[in-house]
């Protein structure tokens, strides 16, 4: 499986997912990237609902999302889960941004984070934890390749003030 490599400056590659979460951007249950154009993005690929890691980024991005919002900002979650999988997790922590269901990989693999894993000793394909930022023109503006889930929605908005968008 050849691994495509997403560079900062390139127009962020297109997708429509499933999704769960607000009406204003899942629109008939879906999400597509470039009904988004006109807004920033931040685009953040995470392995599993509800384990420990991926709880305390999603937080983190949930407690950020008012700030976010106020500057434009949408905030799009994506992993391998299901719908039933991330309408659980939204409403157990009240996940305000939508998830969306890549569950064949297709969009992972598009944007270079479905990678081979290891935990354990065990190895594995899954989602890396990575995030992109998407500039209102559908560029990406920055990757942030080796997430720290804790604290990760402060080091994006400060990113986005830095970056005047």
């Amino acid at each position: 499986m050849s691994e495509k490599e997403i560079q900062e400056q390139q127009s962020a590659p297109d997708f429509t997912l499933p999704a769960v979460g607000n009406e204003e951007i899942v629109k008939d249950g879906k999400v597509h990237l470039e009904d988004l154009k006109g807004h920033n993005v931040v685009l953040y690929f995470y392995p599993k609902d509800d384990t420990p890691g991926c709880t305390a980024e999603a937080c983190s991005f949930r407690d950020a999302d008012h700030e976010m919002q106020k500057r434009g900002i949408v905030v799009l979650g994506v992993s391998a889960d299901n719908i039933a999988s991330h309408q659980k997790f939204a409403a157990k922590y009240g996940l305000s941004f939508p998830l969306l269901a890549d569950t064949d990989t297709t969009v992972s693999q598009l944007y270079g984070v479905w990678k081979e894993r290891n935990m354990y000793g065990k190895k594995f394909m899954g989602v890396n934890r990575e995030t992109f930022l998407i500039d209102k023109e559908g560029v990406v503006r920055k990757i942030w390749p080796k997430v720290k889930a804790e604290g990760h929605a402060q080091e994006v908005l400060d990113t986005v003030e830095s970056l005047h968008l």
